[in-house]
């Protein structure tokens, strides 16, 4: 499958009353399968995670995100509707267990692309709030290079 879409993803973080957003734009990969759909790209060295490859999953109820992170800083973060769910994540230096639980997920996915919003919480157990985190990721098809 080659990377035949435009992929951008803002991440904005909120702690402690202060936020902080970082955006990525990168070619990618998008395909519907089975009712669910999967944004796949390359991480650079911009996001730390440089020879990393990132699926996004959205299921085919839209409840439920999943974000994987393949290669040398593997990790996962399940984003369910009303389930908090506990995701180890790498970070590099070490592997954390964080509990993740949605705030909201807005698909405005079709087969030509579109748009996927998600927000949720992380904690460090039970009553120790870390962050909240908003997600936006936007699929656009390259325009056609071939002659």
């Amino acid at each position: 499958m080659e990377e035949k879409y435009l992929i951008t993803i803002k991440g904005t973080m909120e702690q402690d009353g202060q936020q902080e957003s970082v955006e990525l734009m990168t070619r990618g990969k998008f395909v519907q399968r089975n009712g669910a759909f999967y944004i796949v790209y390359e991480e650079t060295e911009a996001t730390g995670y440089a020879g990393c490859t990132t699926t996004v999953k959205l299921s085919s109820d839209a409840r439920m995100v999943v974000m994987t992170r393949f290669g040398k800083v593997p990790s996962q973060l399940v984003i369910e509707k009303g389930v908090r769910h506990i995701c180890h994540y790498e970070t590099g230096f070490g592997s954390v267990s964080l509990g993740v639980a949605a705030d909201e997920i807005a698909p405005e996915l079709s087969e030509a692309g579109g748009r996927l919003r998600f927000s949720y919480t992380l904690d460090s157990g039970g009553e120790n709030f870390i962050s909240r985190n908003l997600v936006d990721i936007r699929v656009e098809p390259l325009p056609d290079t071939a002659p």
